[in-house]
């Protein structure tokens, strides 16, 4: 199967290593960042959520314009917004950008987050919330006949859209979290999940939670997997070990100065991911062939922030690694982002792209094949 990379779209150069130079939202730099991922064999790129960060529909409606083959994926928290006007919101991006788009929503890990733009419902409530956002999101964008919906978080009655995706029958739904809960939702409804890096047994083993969930909604496909990690690359082992050591010390540095995120200092994380994250990173820092924990431990496990350390070679083969557990979406993300987006595309993504043609290859030759008919 084809393997895809996602990195990040951010909207300034700021990161956990230090903080931006700019505005939220800077045009160039978040421009220059995309045509890298463009032009070094990149084929998507995240425009994330948080309750104050720039919008990323607008944001990616600007890079759409601006790029020609680059695919778009939309981070979007069904608190937002009705799920009419985001079904709307979404053909429409999805005709800006002549089929490029894909929709990643987020259910909502953190009670506080959640409360700033006015969410109050529990955790378990949120999650019944998206099925329900989701099922409707996906027969605006396929439905041409008015319909009525009753539902316990939505009501509305004679509804039809006008605007509908160049994508058939829709967009592709991205979908992540570590719950039961997450699992069954993400299960049930979603093209892809995604996971953040974990130890290779761990992602096994939320693999086969997300292919169960997919099996007892009565699904006879599974959605595909996606693993995010901070890759550390340097041209020997040795000299990577000192970047990500170095990496690690201007965390602490640019955490000891500020709050890396909103999210620092509230309390514990709640989400299901971020605690298995802090759980693999308390069992020790480094596991199976180049995966690290300290940078997991350092941000609270917020979000995907455990590294691959090595030359590229070793990190081609860690996600190598991943793939043949049945990941066939990398998404990755250095700490110094154009550099390490340009480094990465270079040095790492080819090498994945032919070995993996090679495992393809190797596979078909080893399908029965047909016997003439005689």
């Amino acid at each position: 199967m084809p393997v895809e990379f996602l990195g990040i779209a951010a909207t300034h150069d700021g990161s956990e290593v230090s903080p931006r130079s700019g505005a939220s939202f800077d045009k160039d730099y978040t421009l220059k960042l995309a045509r890298a991922h463009e032009e070094y064999g990149w084929d998507r790129v995240l425009f994330a959520y948080s309750s104050g960060s720039p919008d990323p529909s607008p944001a990616a409606a600007y890079i759409a314009a601006r790029t020609e083959t680059l695919q778009l994926l939309v981070a979007h928290r069904p608190n937002v917004s009705y799920p009419t006007f985001a079904a709307k919101t979404f053909a429409t991006l999805d005709r800006i950008s002549d089929g490029r788009l894909a929709v990643h929503f987020i259910t909502g890990g953190n009670d506080h987050e959640q409360g700033r733009e006015g969410d109050t419902l529990g955790k378990d409530e949120r999650y019944d919330r998206t099925r329900e956002y989701l099922r409707i999101v996906k027969k605006i964008w396929t439905s041409h006949e008015p319909f009525d919906h009753e539902g316990a978080h939505y009501r509305f009655h004679d509804f039809v859209s006008d605007t509908f995706p160049v994508q058939q029958p829709h967009p592709q739904v991205s979908f992540g979290g570590s719950s039961a809960a997450a699992y069954a939702t993400g299960g049930a409804e979603a093209d892809i999940y995604c996971l953040w890096g974990e130890p290779l047994a761990g992602t096994a083993e939320q693999i086969a939670s997300v292919k169960a969930a997919a099996r007892a909604a009565g699904r006879s496909d599974v959605p595909r997997i996606q693993v995010a990690f901070r890759p550390i690359l340097a041209p020997t082992e040795e000299l990577a070990w000192e970047k990500a050591h170095r990496t690690l010390e201007r965390i602490n540095a640019r955490k000891a100065g500020a709050p890396l995120n909103r999210h620092q200092g509230l309390k514990s994380p709640e989400n299901a991911g971020s605690q298995r994250l802090l759980a693999v990173a308390a069992a020790g820092e480094r596991h199976d062939r180049a995966l690290w924990t300290p940078t997991a431990a350092a941000t609270g496990g917020a979000g995907n922030s455990t590294a691959l350390v090595g030359t590229p070679e070793t990190v081609a083969q860690a996600l190598l690694d991943y793939y043949d557990l049945g990941v066939d979406i990398i998404s990755a993300r250095g700490y110094d982002l154009l550099d390490d987006a340009i480094d990465f595309g270079r040095q790492v993504i080819p090498i994945v792209r032919e070995e993996v043609a090679k495992r393809d290859a190797e596979r078909a030759a080893e399908q029965p094949q047909p016997q003439p008919v005689v």
